[in-house]
């Protein structure tokens, strides 16, 4: 518990385009091969700096905790042909090269929203018998429709602002149901997902054509058919006052495909932040097989 947190910024060119990730390793600059590692994505308009939390957790066990942000997001490229890149089946290709480059013969995987979706695609794709354990945090195979049109609303014309401040109490409503963050995390939230624009203003640090996917590819998200073609462990955590991902979706996950582990995550809705200790050592002692 009291390894060094040594996180680096890098990029990698994956599939034609510059991918940024947070690479958190023990103490080695170089992680051993036989280092265990968690692949952590984040959700739709967010980046992988989402994942600190998790991140420095993981690392605490010796685990080396990779976090990309996806295209289009963070510091990563935006996409120049939004409408057939900015989709499910892209990202896992980008996923794919970014393992192979990284030399990832193995590993775990959790993602948040969208980042689930990805593992899902993955877990059932180009990395079956490379994902070992998926933790599924507020995603299923189906989704509510009306939370996918409460994101588009806001995802699609992201909020100007002129100062930082305001821009992280614009964060802190819409990503209420994240559940608690102290002062500080609301902070690097923003921080961590800002850019500024050529008027000055600020604006959430993504490219708003990501949204092309739910008119380029309108049955993106329904995926029962990867589901039920994963065999590993899958945990999937819900919040309780989840508008995304409903109470009969999660149920049906329990029954079907590989039979998640699933677990309802009180005073949080789409979706648990995974930044307190509770969240934090649930995903741990899945991943490490308790």
């Amino acid at each position: 518990m009291n390894t060094p947190v040594i996180p680096q910024s890098r990029y990698l060119n994956c599939e034609g385009r510059e991918i940024h990730f947070m690479d958190w390793a023990p103490a080695a600059v170089v992680p051993s091969p036989a280092c265990p590692v968690v692949i952590a994505w984040h959700g739709l308009a967010r980046t992988g700096r989402d994942m600190d939390a998790l991140a420095a957790h993981l690392v605490g066990y010796g685990y080396r905790v990779i976090c990309p942000d996806t295209i289009g997001r963070g510091l990563s490229e935006w996409s120049p042909v939004p409408e057939a890149e900015y989709c499910l089946a892209f990202y896992a290709r980008l996923a794919t090269a970014l393992a192979d480059q990284l030399g990832l013969a193995r590993f775990h995987w959790v993602g948040t929203s969208m980042g689930g979706a990805i593992g899902m695609v993955c877990a059932a794709g180009a990395l079956q018998g490379r994902i070992q354990r998926l933790v599924l945090n507020d995603i299923g195979p189906q989704l509510a429709t009306a939370a996918v049109d409460r994101i588009r609303s806001y995802a699609g014309s992201p909020a100007s602002f002129a100062t930082m401040s305001e821009l992280e109490a614009y964060f802190r409503t819409v990503y209420k149901p994240y559940g608690y963050l102290t002062d500080a995390q609301w902070t690097l939230l923003t921080e961590s997902s800002t850019r500024r624009l050529p008027n000055g203003r600020v604006t959430p640090h993504y490219d708003p054509a990501m949204v092309m996917q739910f008119t380029h590819h309108p049955a993106d998200y329904d995926r029962w058919d990867d589901y039920d073609r994963i065999t590993v462990p899958v945990l999937c955590l819900r919040g309780a006052d989840s508008d995304l991902l409903l109470p009969d979706t999660a149920e049906a996950m329990r029954d079907r495909g590989p039979r998640a582990l699933v677990v309802t995550i009180a005073g949080c809705g789409h979706a648990p932040a995974l930044n307190v200790p509770e969240q934090l050592e649930l995903v741990g002692r899945f991943l490490a097989g308790q």
